[in-house]
């Protein structure tokens, strides 16, 4: 018996996307919206994905939908025309409030349909499910819908992809999910658009220290960085602290008596913050956006990162880096809380200070306006 001719693999499920076959026609298409509804390092590995997204359909206005955190880095990216800011039901924890209210996204649903969007690409990471907000996007009249996953959900995505390897780098991932559908990569550099320089920088070389993260299974010990901030100031930095005004106890505490440490809690917006760092001769960060910003604007990183992720997942990958970490047993455990000791992060601060040595090359820098 003669097999059928094939010209692609077949797909892992009956009801997978065929490439090549049902691919969506992105060159008909008037509105489209990329749905990355996480925080600000997220929304940043999606660059490469919305520079493909935007070679292939150039004629066509490209929204995202971020969270409010996400949202603010939006002005740094020019592929996009607007941003749809919502907090999304499945990205919130369970809460009395949200147990009582019978459709917390019926809003969102409105405000999609109003924008009538032609298309819906869903980029999740490879724990996050797409089908909830398929269904949303479905709900919204948006009629391709694009995602991937290991599960089959019926026929909320009318382009299913199946999973990339769990493994994968994020901008990888999402870049795999755009191939399968027909558009092809423009490259995983994860450049955004820097604003002038900031008039809040210090005059000289300086390294940019930020002690905060989501959630605090992922920070390191603010009075390590204290630690490591005074060895970097011994080696001629001067040490920039930034931090939000919810981080002001963090800042203050990795900021304490490090010699000429420049505290700044809640003084720069995003654009403002991605200034400062593109000037720094290095950014000092936990496994937070901070890492995914100083990769977008070129400037070395040494990443505290906590097992709570995968470091392949994540880690810089466009300038010089240092990802520093503990291999423990536990780990991914992508808990909010470390219910140990936060061993995967038990990191001498004189390490730090050799990575910044390692990976930050001298610069030369302008006065202080």
């Amino acid at each position: 018996m003669t097999s059928p001719p094939s010209l692609l693999p077949l797909p892992a499920h009956p009801a997978a996307h065929r490439p090549g076959i049902d691919d969506p026609d992105w060159t008909a298409m008037a509105r489209i919206l990329v749905v990355r509804p996480d925080n600000v390092g997220d929304v940043i590995m999606t660059v490469p994905a919305l520079r493909a997204l935007r070679a292939a359909a150039p004629q066509a206005r490209i929204d995202l939908l971020a969270s409010p955190a996400g949202a603010a880095v939006a002005p740094l990216i020019d592929e996009l025309d607007d941003v749809v800011v919502a907090s999304v039901s499945w990205q919130r924890l369970p809460s009395v409030a949200a147990a009582e209210d019978p459709d917390p996204d019926a809003d969102l649903v409105a405000t999609l349909a109003v924008r009538d969007y032609d298309a819906a690409v869903v980029l999740t990471s490879f724990s996050q499910s797409p089908w909830p907000a398929a269904a949303l996007c479905r709900r919204a009249g948006i009629g391709v819908r694009v995602g991937t996953s290991k599960e089959f959900g019926g026929d909320g995505l009318t382009h299913w992809v199946p999973a990339p390897p769990d493994d994968g780098h994020q901008v990888d991932r999402a870049l795999a999910v755009l191939a399968a559908v027909g558009v092809p990569s423009r490259g995983t550099d994860l450049a955004v658009t820097v604003p002038g320089p900031s008039g809040a920088r210090p005059a000289g070389r300086y390294v940019v220290v930020a002690p905060g993260a989501s959630c605090s299974s992922r920070r390191w010990s603010p009075e390590r960085f204290a630690t490591a901030g005074r060895g970097l100031a011994a080696r001629g930095w001067t040490v920039v602290v930034t931090g939000t005004a919810k981080e002001a106890d963090l800042v203050g505490r990795a900021a304490a008596d490090v010699p000429g440490a420049v505290p700044m809690v809640g003084v720069l917006d995003l654009p403002g913050l991605a200034a400062l760092v593109s000037d720094a001769d290095a950014v000092v960060v936990n496994n937070s956006g901070g890492a995914h910003l100083a990769d977008a604007v070129g400037t070395p990183v040494v990443e505290l990162f906590a097992g709570t992720e995968e470091v392949g997942q994540y880690a810089p990958r466009s300038v010089p880096a240092e990802v520093l970490t503990r291999p423990v047993s536990c780990s991914p455990c992508r808990q909010l809380v470390c219910p140990f000791d936060q061993e995967c992060l038990d990191i001498d601060p004189e390490r730090v200070v050799d990575a910044v040595g390692r990976v930050a090359p001298p610069r030369a820098h302008r006065p202080s306006v």
